[in-house]
């Protein structure tokens, strides 16, 4: 699979998250070739702070290979990471980000913060911005604009 197709599953998960009245960003971790974790926003539903859709796709993708360090993964990811989970992306060793919409509000990869390529932190993950970028951001605003309608 390449990157759109990759990205297409995170935007599947990111539309389930929408659907449960979650801010729709989805997530999907991939290791040679092979989804070992997803995820969808569930602050709302679970009750947690933590909950973001990258953070859950990287709980599922340590479990799946039995430890912390995700070495030779790469985390697609429908909006620009926050610094929560940028900096989740270092201290889990991942290769790769690659993700679709700028986060003008909180992001922390390239607009507002570069946490992920940090020269004073012990990892650097490699960047792919703007994959489906339309497509993410599109997905963002339907949610907001249905939302601002009620």
């Amino acid at each position: 699979m390449e990157d759109d197709e990759y990205m297409h599953e995170a935007l599947l998960e990111g539309e389930a998250a929408g659907r449960l009245g979650e801010v729709p960003v989805g997530a999907v971790v991939v290791v040679g070739g092979t989804i070992l974790g997803r995820g969808g926003n569930r602050r709302e539903s679970a009750k947690d702070p933590t909950a973001h859709a990258e953070i859950l796709a990287l709980r599922e993708a340590a479990l799946a290979v039995g430890g912390w360090r995700l070495v030779g993964a790469t985390l697609y990811v429908t909006q620009e990471p926050c610094p929560m989970c940028a900096g989740a992306l270092v201290n889990a060793r991942v290769e790769r980000l690659v993700y679709g919409c700028d986060n003008p509000k909180a992001g922390a990869v390239r607009t507002l913060y570069q946490l992920v390529e940090d020269p004073r932190l012990n990892h650097r993950v490699a960047v792919t911005p703007g994959v489906l970028a339309s497509e993410c951001s599109a997905l963002l605003s339907n949610f907001f604009k249905a939302l601002r309608k009620e």
